[in-house]
């Protein structure tokens, strides 16, 4: 790998940033954490959930933010392990405030899913709709050998909707011939990396290199993706979430294998070298796969000023 100064890394005047991420098994709920460089995090609301699982059996893991073009937010999650295989769904006005809790069944037309893993949103502004994609197993679909001892095949599946209530049917948005999860997006447009989107995923094959993170290429946000990456993380990684910052991008990831769960990060200045940046970061301990947000000075004190009893 390509070593890079680590003056250049600590180096950032894009923040700041939010992070929405989950503990444990994601049964507290979602977890907010702030940064002013994107390297530094700190827990807001005294380290305790800013959003509560709402109905019996939900689980809030893999949160997803994303800002609306029309204002507000969205945000979607991990609801179940299997059953219901459906995402859960949120919106907000503040990023305090939050509607009631849906369930969101992305994947109707595929009755015999397991599954609705990590989903990402992404809003196609050519289009004028939101992007959905996520991880599911579909029983038979693959090939068997490629099945895990839990009986998991995933490839990454995707539906597109303007308004949240109705979505086209679900189809194949990447399937790199193996067991991948947790995919999102990094736009390259922000560094000119030959102005093209990067979908950076999880390769859940436990041999060769022992479960890791990866890239692939596409020519718009939607695909088709190929020229797919040796892995740039260490084994045992997973629930990758990137932005580009201004020397480049930093790509950070849950360290999920035991002992030593714990976040780390690398850095790119070309989408094709990396630097280990565990050494440049600080983030709180526990928190587990989520997504990154830019956010304004006013929001970052509106949330602040919230969290700590301050009134709206």
């Amino acid at each position: 790998m390509l070593l890079f100064a680590t003056s250049c890394l600590a180096q950032s005047s894009e923040g700041p940033w939010l992070f929405a991420g989950f503990k444990n098994n994601g049964q507290n709920g979602v977890y907010f954490a702030v940064s002013e460089d994107g390297w530094h995090w700190k827990l807001i609301n005294d380290g305790k959930p800013v959003i509560a699982p709402a109905q019996a059996g939900e689980l809030m893991r893999d949160p997803f933010l994303q800002r609306a073009p029309m204002g507000g937010f969205r945000m979607m999650w991990t609801w179940s392990w299997r059953q219901p295989a459906v995402a859960g769904y949120s919106e907000s006005k503040d990023l305090l405030h939050w509607t009631p809790h849906r369930q969101l069944e992305v994947m109707a037309n595929e009755s015999t899913a397991l599954n609705v893993w990590a989903p990402a949103l992404y809003w196609n502004e050519a289009k004028r709709h939101w992007l959905i994609f996520w991880s599911s197993t579909i029983p038979g679909r693959f090939p068997q050998s490629q099945y895990d001892k839990n009986g998991l095949n995933h490839r990454i599946y995707a539906t597109t909707t303007r308004d949240f209530r109705t979505f086209t049917p679900a189809t194949l948005f990447f399937d790199p011939g193996y067991n991948v999860i947790d995919a999102t997006l990094l736009p390259a447009d922000g560094n000119k990396a030959n102005g093209r989107y990067r979908l950076v995923f999880k390769d859940e094959r436990k041999e060769p290199e022992g479960k890791h993170i990866r890239l692939a290429s596409g020519a718009s946000m939607e695909g088709p993706w190929s020229n797919v990456t040796e892995a740039f993380t260490e084994p045992g990684s997973e629930g990758p979430a990137s932005f580009a910052m201004d020397h480049g991008w930093v790509v950070y990831y849950d360290h999920y294998q035991s002992p030593g769960q714990h976040y780390g990060s690398t850095f790119s200045r070309d989408l094709e070298h990396w630097r280990d940046g565990k050494d440049m970061m600080e983030f709180p301990a526990g928190l587990r796969h989520g997504s990154f947000l830019k956010i304004t000075r006013k929001e970052l004190a509106r949330l602040q000023a919230y969290h700590d009893g301050g009134v709206q």
